[in-house]
């Protein structure tokens, strides 16, 4: 049994049921009833006719126990501690007023600028003894120290 579709309201056309219309250009529209016909004719939009199938698809009616809406995953967020400190530090440093924040750095950048300055007058008094010991004459080049053309000498 074949069943055809309404070109205009979308329900079944059982045999020997409808009417048919061929156009001038040769498209054949099938319809169920006279009024769907009549309302073809007329130009009139299915969608907005409420007891067609396209009305009622397009305003989601009928359907609520066939389709579940689907649910989203959400991602949970989670805290956590990372290698250097623990979550509690972590949190207890967010909670800082800004000037507690303020004075904690300059006395940070206050103790590297001391430990740089120690640093360097260790390398300096290292380099002073270093030359002091090995003499502090006049520097010789490599080539020179080897005996190698430092100057040609004529006779």
């Amino acid at each position: 049994m074949k069943v055809e579709i309404c070109s205009f309201s979308q329900r079944k056309i059982y045999p020997g049921q409808g009417r048919l219309y061929v156009r001038g250009d040769n498209k054949v529209f099938r319809f169920n009833t006279h009024k769907s016909e009549s309302l073809f004719l007329q130009r009139k939009n299915p969608r907005k006719l409420a007891w067609t199938v396209l009305y009622r698809r397009m305003h989601k009616k009928g359907i609520t126990e066939e389709v579940a809406k689907k649910r989203s995953r959400k991602a949970v967020k989670h805290q956590r501690g990372i290698v250097g400190a623990s979550l509690e530090a972590i949190a207890a440093r967010r909670n800082q007023k800004p000037e507690v924040r303020a004075a904690a750095r300059q006395q940070a950048l206050a103790k590297s600028k001391e430990d740089k300055k120690a640093r360097a007058e260790v390398r300096k008094a290292n380099k002073a003894s270093a030359t002091g010991a090995g003499g502090s004459g006049p520097k010789v080049s490599r080539q020179q120290a080897k005996g190698g053309a430092g100057g040609k000498v004529r006779v």
